[in-house]
């Protein structure tokens, strides 16, 4: 197999797999601050395990300082990021919080032309009102057959939780282009560990508490939604071109919606699949840089 088929087959096993997130999510039955909680102490285990074969654990203590700062910040805005979009998850349901989740380019492009003073190209602003429209079907605000959220009910504080969720992994990935490459794994594992220290405090749900079931999905969210993805990304994603990346990559919404019309017979409406396609193809076409004239 070529080291492009190698990165198609990982990112695709990756992109599908992170589409049943939301189902362990609503399964594991435990409040957002809970399911973050053990994500990050069962990836921290199983991304610390793994780092320790490869050799690679030392390594976290020779990182520069500006890169461990950058990596802790990057840290506390991901844990914010997972407990928001699980309670999305949690008010929304799984295809609404995914999809409304991926605004995350929009947001990334604004946030960079107002602290890097990046320039903003007029397409981008119609690729932008292309998933607003497509928002506002797919989260049944707008339904075309004249009956207020048709398919799948509107919760403005779900949504409102999903795009404040895409607001901070925008940041986390502006900070993570600023950081060394190779530094994926280490990076993940910083993560984790810091969502564990900063969200034991507030912890409801102890250990003693969690019931079997309860350990089995945590189990999964830590060490395969978490752990395996991350390293199955982080070694495919380097072997694909950026453009064929970036279209694998939208796999996990579109498997996410097939998870929640299986799994839980989740009504949708053509209306809203029609959005759902819009904020996509929006999406892309801004990840893609479609219609941006080239220089010279």
């Amino acid at each position: 197999m070529t080291p492009q088929n190698q990165g198609i087959a990982g990112v695709t096993i990756a992109q599908t797999v992170l589409g049943t997130l939301g189902l362990c999510v609503l399964q594991a039955a435990a409040s957002p601050l809970s399911i973050a909680f053990y994500r990050c102490a069962i990836a921290a285990l199983g991304l610390g395990l793994y780092a320790a074969l490869r050799g690679d654990l030392a390594g976290l203590l020779r990182l520069p300082a500006r890169v461990l700062l950058l990596a802790v910040l990057s840290g506390f805005l991901m844990v914010g990021n997972w407990v928001l979009f699980f309670e999305a998850i949690r008010r929304s349901g799984i295809s609404v919080a995914t999809i409304v989740f991926h605004v995350q380019p929009f947001l990334m492009v604004l946030i960079s032309a107002i602290l890097f003073r990046e320039r903003v190209r007029a397409v981008t602003f119609l690729w932008f009102g292309l998933a607003l429209i497509g928002l506002a079907f797919a989260t049944g605000i707008i339904d075309l057959t004249g009956v207020t959220g048709g398919g799948l009910a509107i919760d403005g504080i779900g949504i409102a939780a999903a795009v404040a969720a895409a607001f901070l992994y925008a940041l986390v990935t502006i900070i993570a282009k600023r950081l060394p490459r190779s530094g994926g794994l280490r990076l993940t594992l910083i993560q984790c560990l810091c969502g564990a220290i900063v969200l034991a405090p507030w912890l409801s749900l102890t250990p003693a508490e969690v019931t079997g079931e309860q350990w089995k999905w945590f189990a999964i969210i830590g060490l395969v939604h978490t752990g395996a993805v991350y390293i199955l990304l982080y070694n495919a994603l380097p072997k694909l071109p950026t453009a064929m990346a970036a279209v694998f990559l939208f796999l996990y919404p579109v498997s996410a919606i097939i998870v929640d019309a299986t799994w839980f017979r989740q009504p949708i409406s053509l209306v809203q699949i029609a959005g759902f396609l819009c904020v996509l193809l929006a999406s892309l076409g801004t990840t893609l840089k479609w219609g941006d004239r080239k220089a010279g």
